[in-house]
């Protein structure tokens, strides 16, 4: 599966702000990990972002945003942001930075 290229590379060059991000290739895209904890990604066209799970109804604005579904259902904490979502450098920083501050409030693996 097929996933964002472009994306990734501009998620590269903001993951240095705070701490370093690791990239791991997941989802049949790419992870990001903070602390050996996800909190971004790509899959396909869509941005993954690991927000905390009290915001999640607060959150979701449909159509650019949707809920990030596996074979179980929906996933309360996780979002996926359409391209739309996320198609400028100030969108897509305030997306990381959400999922980057929720990764942050969890203990390091």
């Amino acid at each position: 599966m097929a996933y964002d290229a472009k994306l990734e590379e501009r998620i590269q060059k903001k993951r240095g702000a705070k701490r370093v991000l690791v990239v791991k290739k997941m989802f049949g895209g790419a992870g990001f990990m903070m602390d050996g904890t996800l909190s971004c990604g790509i899959r396909k066209d869509d941005l993954i972002v690991r927000i905390d799970p009290r915001k999640h109804n607060e959150i979701m604005k449909p159509p650019l945003v949707k809920a990030f579904e596996t074979m179980g259902g929906p996933m309360a904490g996780w979002i996926l942001v359409e391209p739309d979502g996320c198609k400028t450098e100030e969108a897509l920083a305030d997306w990381l930075g959400r999922g980057v501050e929720f990764a942050g409030s969890l203990a390091p693996k």
